[in-house]
């Protein structure tokens, strides 16, 4: 953008300045969605890890070994697989989530960094709190699997639509 110079109006012309003003921003839908999914998500977790668990306070260590003979040992019953199951499903949903949201955690090393921290960090919450909780490192464990596994077919499944709408476009 130019301006004149000068009273005569033949005058010499320079550049003005002025930045033209950006557009406003449009929301992602694609990203907003699993963002705003990914809050309530979060906060089911919370609710069902970091809530107390009895009227006892305190915490009980989940011994890894022992903890895994109880597993293989009660594969038959129904409290053990809805344990075995809850552990690893825990974490599905905030996992399958975020790797919609952000593109980055779909490379499988960010992945397991983040989603292991989070898994670590419930059961350090639940050791630091007085929640009357077990913390266990199989339990974190558990959930990392579940996490990160449905998160690779999440990143594989957005991948193979971002190459099929490429293809078809």
């Amino acid at each position: 953008m130019t301006h004149r110079t000068g009273g005569d109006g033949g005058g010499v012309t320079a550049p003005t300045l002025v930045r033209p003003v950006p557009a406003p921003r449009v929301t992602d839908p694609g990203r907003l969605v699993p963002g705003v999914a990914l809050v309530g998500a979060v906060l089911l977790v919370v609710l069902a890890t970091l809530t107390p668990a009895g009227p006892g306070g305190g915490w009980s260590w989940g011994a890894p070994a022992v903890e895994l003979r109880w597993y293989l040992a009660g594969l038959d019953d129904v409290a053990t697989l809805t344990q075995l199951l809850g552990n690893l499903a825990l974490l599905v949903p905030p996992a399958v989530l975020a790797v919609l949201r952000w593109p980055a955690l779909r490379r499988p090393g960010r992945l397991v960094v983040t989603v292991s921290t989070v898994a670590c960090s419930i059961e350090a919450l639940q050791w630091w709190l007085p929640l009357d909780r077990v913390v266990s490192p199989l339990d974190a464990l558990l959930n990392t699997t579940g996490a990160v596994l449905a998160g690779l077919v999440a990143a594989a499944w957005t991948r193979r639509r971002v190459v099929r709408g490429r293809v078809a476009s």
